[in-house]
């Protein structure tokens, strides 16, 4: 089957999926909160949106190479166009040759917004794995209990069963918590909290202080619900993370029977009896949503995971470190210098080639298969995450369903970094990186005519 007749196939699929899954949530009559509860508002979809999208081509397809010289012509129009600033970059590589096939600054280091966590996503898969998941859990200290925080930026209160991937929450941990105690006759506790699985400043470098109240991340910790929101889906934060954490812990704790209060912070006894543990979703899944749905609490959380597992300090500076480490080793590292795992900060620095190449590198599933979820969890043009009202008219139309892709965006910041099939079938990756954007509207029509002019070129 041709790619638009295989288009327009999976798209009629994905519509009645749909259908089915609206028809199932009101059978079930989901109230508000429990729609809340089923954040990101978007995870039971994803499956859906994946199928609505064509399926990348093979890395070793044998699809014609697009010729450099006509694909340049191409897109000579769109990187010149009104409001993109003088700080246009961009590259695109054949991903089977990694052949560079255009190239206009591709080795200039540039701003790269939200594409770095491209960087953290390639980096936490590579080295704590794919199905690695991060505990939460309650120590008996006396006849106290320390909430221990291991860093998971999914923990929640409770959660629907409907909920996917299902996040760990304060409710199960209470239930063994509670049950361990009462066996013990314990039955009034204090609940410390111990978050010293993080070190380091909880503000990432050049950061806006502006970004907790926004709602943009919160306060960095190692123990914090509902990614420290005020309450869930609500954008603002609150300013100290663990305590509301222990606090609602104390409360879920008086619910199973077991009077409790909010302790004090405090580093867990060293080998104390652990009375209850909980996971959150593998790292595949946590990798995925935070790509989708550009997730900067969850990036954050990668990134620390990352320097605990090379053994380096859990602060920004080993995070980013450790990243780079990875990074290195798998050949990739360079042209990638970053300062925190989700791009917020304008001091970090990459270059279009490297995230092409990094790109690449992903794309080969069978030389990496513990990476694929950088490729299902990059938004869908049209479809999903934060491409899903993009890809609409013009040449950029060319790549709706077509083009899976990561966008950055600050001040001043428009980039676009992910794959697409081109006309023929071969997939390419590209990076598209505008810095000192006169107009952020035009940038982003720009980039994605870009991604679309890839998606509808044979360039032969």
């Amino acid at each position: 089957m041709r790619r638009p007749e295989r288009a327009v196939a999976m798209i009629t699929l994905a519509l009645l999926n749909v259908f089915l899954v609206t028809a199932a949530l009101a059978v079930v009559k989901l109230t508000p909160d429990r729609a809340l509860a089923l954040r990101p508002p978007t995870v039971a979809d994803r499956a859906i949106v994946s199928a609505a999208a064509p399926p990348l081509a093979p890395v070793g397809a044998t699809a014609p190479l697009p010729a450099s010289g006509s694909l340049a012509s191409r897109l000579a129009g769109p990187m010149q166009a009104s409001g993109l600033g003088a700080n246009l970059s961009g590259t695109v590589i054949d991903a089977l040759s990694h052949k560079t096939l255009f190239s206009s600054g591709a080795d200039l280091p540039a701003v790269p917004a939200s594409t770095t966590k491209l960087t953290t996503s390639v980096a936490v898969l590579a080295s704590a794995g794919p199905d690695h998941r991060i505990t939460t859990s309650a120590v008996r200290a006396g006849n106290d209990v320390v909430l221990v925080g291991g860093g998971d930026p999914t923990l929640t209160t409770s959660a629907s069963r409907l909920a996917y991937p299902r996040p760990a929450t304060l409710t199960d941990l209470a239930k063994q918590t509670a049950a361990a105690l009462k066996t013990a006759g314990v039955r009034r506790v204090a609940v410390d909290y111990d978050v010293s699985a993080y070190q380091g400043s909880r503000s990432g470098p050049g950061w806006k202080p502006g970004y907790f109240a926004e709602g943009d991340v919160a306060p960095v910790s190692a123990l914090e619900i509902d990614e420290g929101r005020v309450a869930p889906g609500v954008p603002g934060r609150v300013s100290d993370p663990p305590s509301i954490a222990a606090s609602a812990f104390a409360r879920a704790l008086s619910r199973q029977g077991v009077s409790a209060h909010l302790g004090m912070r405090r580093v867990a006894p060293k080998g104390a009896q652990r009375l209850g543990a909980v996971q959150s979703p593998p790292i595949s899944a946590l990798v995925e949503r935070l790509l989708t749905d550009s997730d900067n609490d969850i990036a954050e959380a990668m990134a620390r995971q990352v320097a605990m597992k090379l053994g380096r300090p859990p602060t920004f500076e080993g995070g980013a470190a450790g990243v780079h480490d990875v990074l290195a080793g798998l050949g990739v590292a360079s042209g990638i210098d970053t300062v925190d795992g989700s791009g917020l900060s304008p001091r970090n620095r990459i270059t279009p080639g490297g995230l092409a190449r990094l790109l690449a590198l992903a794309a080969s599933s069978a030389k990496h298969p513990e990476l694929r979820t950088v490729m299902s969890g990059m938004p869908i043009a049209g479809f999903s995450g934060t491409l899903a009202n993009r890809y609409s008219v013009g040449t950029a139309a060319n790549g709706r369903g077509v083009v899976r892709a990561k966008t950055g965006t600050l001040d001043g910041v428009n980039t676009l970094a992910g794959v697409v099939d081109d006309a023929d079938g071969r997939l390419l990756t590209f990076a598209f990186m505008a810095n000192k954007v006169q107009s952020p509207a035009a940038a982003l029509a720009a980039l994605d005519t870009l991604a679309g002019t890839l998606a509808g070129c044979g360039c032969r």
